[in-house]
This record gives structure tokens, sequence and C-alpha cells, in this order.
């Protein structure tokens, strides 16, 4: 039988990384966690290393029957319970010129990033108490956006569309369901130490024979020096973890190594400053090209 003590949270994007760092903060807090994976052998897999408390949810955030039936699977299992909690991280990062990337790219970044999470929020607000009467407590959404949400930087113009659009999803969504007490807040991480930085300097798309090679070949240098600067993800757990259990959240966090750095960036320094900076970085790098 069910501790009806137990607060219950759905975490999508579990089966790896800031996900998978996120669900397991959350059972060491004393929580049931549904997370959503893609594949029935990462379900196997999470569910083995994190405990009979972890329950896998296999559903992609572009499969919108998928998702429905996700949403009834659970509102089964918590038989009269709420979600405490709905904690929308899946997502992918596009990376390119915005002149030399296929449109479908753009398309797919925004699909994931933006429309999934709203697939996602819809198929489980009643679960979060978006009915009245409401069965039970209003729970909160929290959507992990980024740094890239505030500002944007050259070369990652779909990731950073698609995290301004988050933020305007999770600030519209908040206001929206003042009427029934859930709240939605915005976590902006800035690099967080994940496998992603692994594979990301060999991964990186060149695009070569464009003018825009020698910038993206210098790109991965950059690339390396943020991996060593990066955020641990327990880091962004117990900030997520704060977002949904303190009394009064606030509706942002931001969370990086530098946070004065970003503080600059977004209350002091001019936009034409820093694109300033940028130019004369191009400009060496296209100095030292050949």
């Amino acid at each position: 039988m069910a501790n009806h003590q137990q607060k219950n949270y759905l975490v999508t994007g579990a089966s790896t990384g800031i996900g998978y760092g996120i669900a397991a903060y959350l059972l060491k807090q004393g929580g049931r966690v549904l997370g959503s994976v893609r594949k029935e052998a990462d379900a196997q897999r999470v569910r083995e290393q994190l405990g009979a408390q972890f329950h896998p949810l296999i559903f992609d955030v572009c499969d919108e029957p998928a998702i429905g039936r996700a949403a009834e699977e659970v509102q089964e299992l918590l038989a009269g319970q709420g979600l405490a909690g709905l904690v929308n991280n899946a997502g992918i990062a596009v990376s390119g010129p915005m002149m030399h990337l296929p449109i479908s790219e753009v398309q797919r970044q925004l699909d994931i990033n933006v429309l999934g999470v709203l697939r996602v929020t819809k198929a489980f607000l009643p679960l979060l108490g978006a009915q009245k009467p409401a069965a039970f407590p209003p729970g909160r959404i929290v959507n992990i956006s980024s740094v890239s949400g505030r500002i944007a930087a050259p070369f990652v113009g779909p990731y950073a569309i698609s995290k301004h659009g988050l933020e305007a999803l999770t600030h519209s969504l908040r206001r929206e369901l003042l009427i029934y007490g859930i709240d939605a807040i915005s976590i902006q991480p800035g690099a967080v130490k994940t496998p992603i930085w692994g594979k990301a300097v060999e991964e990186i798309h060149t695009f070569p024979g464009t003018d825009y090679e020698p910038l993206l070949k210098e790109a991965q240098a950059t690339i390396a020096a943020t991996e060593k600067r990066a955020i641990e993800v327990e880091r962004v757990a117990k900030v997520v973890w704060r977002a949904l259990s303190a009394r009064r959240p606030k509706t942002r966090y931001l969370i990086d190594a530098n946070p004065l750095w970003y503080w600059l960036l977004f209350n002091i320094i001019p936009d034409r400053v820093m694109d300033g900076f940028m130019r004369r970085a191009f400009n060496k790098a296209l100095r030292n090209r050949g």
C-alpha cells in the first residue's frame, strides 16, 4: 500500500545526466519518483540503480499518444493521490551557424525543448491539481531552462531560441495557473558536468568549407575549457529540491560557477559591448586561419 505521506514527483529525461541526478536526489528526500525514459533497456537499468521507489515511464516528449498513456498509468498508480512536482528536464542542444543549419534541425530543437514541455505539462496538469474542486494539494512545475534562456551566444542559436521560449512558457503558465495555486519555476544552469561535455569536442560539426569553419574549430577549445568549470549535477538537483519544497520559491534560479559574471552580463554589460568582444575573438580566429 502506498504511503499517503509520501510525495510523488515526475522527472522527464531521467535516464542520464541532470534528469538522473534530480531523480536520485528526490528519492533521497523520501519521495517517490516517476521518471520518463525512451527505451525499455534504460527503464530496467535506472530502476535497478535507483530502487523500488523509482517507477519508469516509457515515452518520448514528442509522442503525444504515448504521453497520454503514461498519464493514465500514473493516475492508476497514484490511486487518488496527486503529483507534488513535475520536473521538465528532457531536452537536446542543436548547434551550428544559423545560416547553414537545416530548418528541420531548428524545428526538432523547438519540438523537443518547448513543445515537448508543453505536451507533458498539459497531460499531467490534472494530477498537479488543475481542476476544481481539487482532490489534493496543488503541485509545482519546475522547468530546466538554461542561462541561454537569458542570453544568446553564437552557434547555439536553436538552443537559445528554445530556452527563451521555455522561459516565456514557464512564466505564462505560472500566471495562468494562479487560479489553481500551481506554481511554475525556471531553473537556469550554466554548464553542468554531464557526459555531454566529454563528447562535445569530438562531435561538434565544424561546417567545413564555410566561413565559419575556423570559428567552430576554435569553439572546440572553448568547450574543453567550459567543461573544466562546469558545476556538478547534484548542485542543480539541490536547487530543484529547493524550488519544489520552499514555502515561497523564487520564480527563477540561476546556477553557475561564476554567477557574478552572469549578473554583469544580464544587467550591466551593453549588448554592443558584448558584440565587440565577439568581433575581436572572431577576427583573431580568422587571422589564424590556415
